[in-house]
């Protein structure tokens, strides 16, 4: 399916009307990544994100919504959808799932602070004590499920053999008995807003929502907030695991496991980069986005099993 086309003013107001949002002074493009195109609207009082969903079927971007007004009800601050004059959490824009959400107010930065990063684990762990609804996916669009996809568009290549060694390491753990829960599972620093004026970090964009291993989102994170140039600060993941831990305990299970899922959770980001960008949506400029996960992974792989333990 095409990209949708930037759209045109009178396009975003015609759009918007249907939400009873008018008065707009002003709009721009955001960078959204392949999976959506999102735009921030300005009006005399408020700030919106107009989202036209890429990749999603109406049904998954139903069940999307449906997973941030359920979060708003649990006290979870995150985005929140506003529903159109019709009632509805999504519409359609040229055959396309549309939403629009209120903008969170704050910051995105590369390099958290480490407040922010005491903030995020303590976030997390609320987040992974909330019920996971039955709607959820139970598994990952670019989990271990599917690295068996690399033999369609990369068979006998040194990447494909690189992920099956992985997938070697991961396949033992996971069949232990580890705790489930609603996860995030994308948590890089592109989706966590920074209060300027407090510090309070907070939670955005659950695409990728899962009922899925709990330690698998610590490991996400931590690939996705406590790396820098191929490898993983320690002391940022220090940082998050002490927020996290104020809120809620890992099992021993669990911190066997830590380090192994964290390798998995860079290995499977790393597949969907290689995926995304060599075959689904083929582009000269990202082909080779992958190698930096590839790169924490092997860092990963080199830091002491005593380390991940020491949490208990």
């Amino acid at each position: 399916m095409k990209r949708t086309k930037a759209l045109l003013q009178e396009e975003i107001i015609s759009i918007l009307a249907a939400y009873g949002i008018l008065e707009i002074t002003g709009f721009r493009l955001l960078s959204g990544g392949s999976e959506n195109t999102n735009y921030l609207v300005t009006t005399r009082k408020k700030h919106y994100v107009l989202t036209i969903c890429e990749q999603k079927s109406f049904k998954e971007a139903e069940n999307l919504a449906r997973l941030l007004e359920y979060l708003r009800v649990q006290g979870f601050e995150t985005s929140v959808v506003v529903h159109s004059l019709s009632k509805e959490l999504v519409t359609r824009y040229k055959g396309k799932p549309l939403m629009v959400k209120r903008f969170l107010e704050g910051g995105i930065f590369e390099n958290l602070a480490p407040e922010s990063l005491e903030f995020v684990g303590r976030e997390l762990a609320r987040l992974h004590q909330i019920s996971p609804p039955d709607y959820l996916p139970t598994k990952l669009g670019y989990g271990i499920e599917t690295f068996q996809e690399v033999k369609r568009y990369a068979p006998d290549t040194s990447f494909a053999q690189w992920l099956y060694s992985i997938e070697k390491l991961v396949k033992p753990v996971l069949d232990k008995k580890l705790p489930k829960t609603l996860i995030h599972s994308d948590l890089f620093s592109s989706n966590v807003v920074i209060d300027k004026a407090t510090g309070v970090a907070r939670i955005m964009d659950f695409e990728e929502a899962t009922y899925y291993y709990r330690v698998f989102d610590i490991g996400m994170t931590i690939v996705g907030l406590c790396t820098e140039n191929g490898k993983v600060d320690r002391v940022k993941m220090q940082q998050f695991l002490k927020g996290y831990q104020k809120e809620a305990s890992l099992e021993k299970s669990e911190l066997r496991a830590l380090k192994i899922m964290t390798l998995y959770a860079a290995a499977a980001m790393c597949f969907w980069r290689h995926r995304n960008f060599n075959y689904t949506i083929p582009s000269e400029e990202m082909k080779d986005h992958y190698q930096e996960l590839q790169a924490i992974a092997e860092d990963i792989k080199q830091i002491p099993d005593a380390f991940f333990l020491s949490w208990a």
